[in-house]
């Protein structure tokens, strides 16, 4: 079937059109994205080399951390282009492919961490069962899975959003190709791509987020009703806060975002949000882990420590 599409590229607005809020937003956010791309780098090498860290917890940990390697990817070196050039253009191709990897990562993002709370709630609750129940398949269907229903809930919606008819203006209030501000400049009918975005995506979102909600309820109750000593408190505690710090810096804006969407709504809001999670929490999670995480500290230690030593050699 040929595609009736008129428009052959779209023009991203971007941040701002002042140059000197550019050079400063390009500044920052290239130092993010490059604090991103190391941090999350050396999460997924210490989950990678230490033996000790071979476990489900950080096996989840690492795909996180790969995600968002990918997450920001797909985003920030265009938009660190296009603040450094006049002409902010992308392909009709382009801008579908950013689309889809951009809800690809996110969604899978989202279900990851549900799938890390379901790992806390087996570890902390069933803990003679754990290594039954997350054995090393277990590990790599659950993770395969939230990889694959990403995937395709992306590609719902990079196909339902090829069908619609672009015949102009093309000019995206965004800094880079997402659904909303494509809804906008649609010529056709986009009833099926709002019914979709409200109910798969808002799905995708809402599921593991009351999943994540009723483990910790879950989790909480087992240790105020079951558990006697302070200490294992405390250390189920210390456990599931860099998950739930993750959980709060990642949902609240997705959440806000895109709950009860429509193709209107605030463009500068829409980018002030999106900017939060894939810019920022990237650089956030890896963070948290480290700083709240002692075997993570005491593993990068010992691989700082191994690299020195054979650099002296």
């Amino acid at each position: 079937m040929e595609n009736q599409t008129q428009v052959h590229q779209f023009i991203l607005q971007g941040l701002t059109k002042n140059h000197q809020e550019r050079l400063i937003f390009f500044i920052l956010f290239l130092l993010l994205y490059v604090a991103s791309i190391l941090s999350n780098g050396v999460i997924l090498s210490i989950a990678l080399a230490e033996p000790r860290l071979h476990t489900p917890m950080y096996f989840f940990l690492g795909n996180l951390s790969c995600l968002d390697i990918f997450y920001s990817t797909v985003t920030v070196p265009k938009m660190l282009n296009d603040l450094l050039i006049e002409n902010q253009a992308i392909s009709y191709i382009g801008c579908l492919t950013q689309l889809h990897f951009f809800h690809f990562l996110g969604s899978s993002e989202a279900l990851v961490l549900g799938v890390m709370a379901f790992d806390h709630c087996v570890a902390i609750c069933n803990p003679l069962h754990y290594n039954t129940i997350m054995n090393k398949s277990a590990c790599f269907l659950l993770a395969g899975s939230t990889w694959c229903i990403g995937f395709f809930h992306a590609l719902m919606h990079t196909v339902v959003t090829s069908q619609l008819w672009f015949c102009g203006p093309n000019h995206v209030h965004h800094f880079f190709c997402d659904i909303k501000p494509l809804l906008k400049l649609a010529c056709s009918s986009i009833n099926l791509n709002i019914i979709l975005l409200n109910i798969v995506t808002g799905s995708i979102a809402l599921g593991p987020f009351f999943f994540i909600l009723l483990s910790y309820i879950y989790i909480f109750s087992f240790l105020f009703l079951k558990v006697k000593s302070s200490l294992s408190r405390w250390k189920a505690f210390s456990t599931c806060a860099s998950h739930l710090t993750v959980v709060t810096v990642f949902y609240l804006p997705v959440l806000s975002n895109y709950m009860l969407a429509s193709a209107g709504g605030s463009s500068e809001r829409d980018m002030i949000i999106t900017l939060l999670y894939s810019v920022v929490t990237p650089v956030l999670n890896p963070l948290i882990y480290t700083l709240r995480n002692q075997e993570v500290k005491s593993a990068l230690k010992k691989l700082i420590s191994k690299k020195l030593f054979s650099g002296q050699i």
